[in-house]
């Protein structure tokens, strides 16, 4: 792994267009449609997707050093691109463990094909075990979905896009049911991303009024609730661990811009940098200290999805755990970023300013920190009981 150049797939000279545009992007509340289209051409769609099929054959591991690269270059455009690199996750997930059933996820992605995640709902604390979204069974083996997703990242550019809904009509129902739709008038998709943060993902608000699946892109029909599948593990521990890799790559850059303005601004009192003031260079040593923990923590378990690691239950708490800490230490990585630049990180046109803003996002994601905070103590202390 240590020979893998992220600079191969994501050069200086592309991230520098990104930085630039994401300024546009966060001030006009716009879509990053030219940032798609140059990770399109570079071929950065299918960078999991195997060789054979069209993609880089790259694993987790490199996919996480490159979500942290993007990521500090254009927050929101890393976050957008991160949904569709789930389902991309999943599919290599499945196909490790001898499952080819989201091939044609490989088949669109290497053709620069977008994938979209359609499975977060208002209220909705189940999240893959339940839906609130009705999954009506067609007669063909297909699904149509009616109900509301939101957060749905990505939502001006998609072209497929992985949702699940609850079957309570079929005999042996309830089932939930995972599928794949394509853009059609079933799907309508509001216009209402206006956030404080991360506004160039525009994950709007997505109604499906019947929206239909036919029985070839339906991938799952599994009981309500914790289940063991693959397809649950692989969306589980691909979304957290490419969600954390792009709130780690905020910290770095949160960091290095802390160090820019260490070196660069002067003291009047002292006549020198704040680099030799000793309480500055405690700050920045305490954010060096907090970042330096998670990229050896994404690359281990990055690496242990991918080599078929057994972890048994602990993986759940071990997944939700590292998307914890690193949005955790990301916000305080960034605060304090934002002091050590001083009075002018205040200003909204700074980075650091669009960076305190965007790094907010992490805490909405799953796991919430009540739920990784639940996963933890049932892996240590088991179940509670009466």
């Amino acid at each position: 792994m240590t020979s893998f150049d992220p600079a191969r797939y994501l050069p200086d000279d592309l991230l520098a267009r990104l930085r630039e545009r994401a300024v546009v992007h966060d001030r006009e509340n716009t879509f990053p449609h030219d940032d798609l289209d140059e990770l399109r051409a570079a071929g950065y769609l299918g960078i999991l997707v195997p060789e054979e099929r069209g993609g880089a054959g790259l694993g987790l591991v490199e996919a996480s050093l490159l979500q942290q690269r993007l990521a500090g270059a254009a927050p929101a455009t890393a976050l957008a691109v991160n949904m569709h690199l789930v389902w991309t996750g999943v599919a290599k997930v499945l196909r490790d463990r001898g499952i080819d059933d989201l091939a044609f996820v490989d088949e669109g992605a290497a053709a620069g094909e977008v994938f979209a995640f359609g499975i977060s709902e208002a209220g909705n604390d189940l999240v893959l075990f339940g839906s609130d979204t009705t999954a009506e069974p067609d007669g063909e083996g297909g699904y149509r979905f009616t109900g509301t997703k939101i957060f749905t990242s990505l939502s001006p550019a998609w072209d497929h896009l992985g949702v699940h809904g609850l079957d309570s009509a079929s005999p042996d129902g309830p089932k939930m049911v995972f599928a794949f739709l394509d853009r059609d008038d079933a799907v309508v998709t509001r216009d209402d991303w206006d956030t404080l943060g991360m506004r160039g993902t525009q994950s709007r608000t997505t109604e499906l009024h019947g929206a239909h699946a036919p029985a070839h892109r339906v991938v799952r029909r599994l009981d309500p609730g914790p289940q063991p599948d693959p397809l649950v593990f692989g969306i589980f521990a691909v979304f957290e661990i490419l969600l954390a890799s792009v709130y780690t790559g905020i910290a770095r850059r949160a960091l290095d811009l802390a160090v820019e303005a260490a070196t660069s601004r002067r003291s009047k009192k002292t006549g020198t940098t704040y680099a030799n003031d000793p309480d500055i260079r405690w700050r920045v040593a305490d954010m060096a200290l907090a970042y330096e923990a998670l990229p050896p923590q994404l690359a281990a378990l990055a690496r242990d999805v991918d080599s078929l690691a057994d972890h048994g239950g602990r993986w759940f708490s071990l997944l939700a755990g590292v998307k914890h800490r690193a949005v955790t230490m990301a916000k305080s990585v960034v605060d304090d970023a934002i002091l050590v630049g001083g009075g002018s990180a205040y200003f909204s046109r700074t980075e650091l300013s669009r960076l305190y803003r965007d790094v907010l996002a992490g805490m909405f994601h799953p796991s919430d920190p009540e739920s990784a905070h639940s996963t933890a103590a049932a892996a240590w202390l088991g179940p509670v009981t009466a």
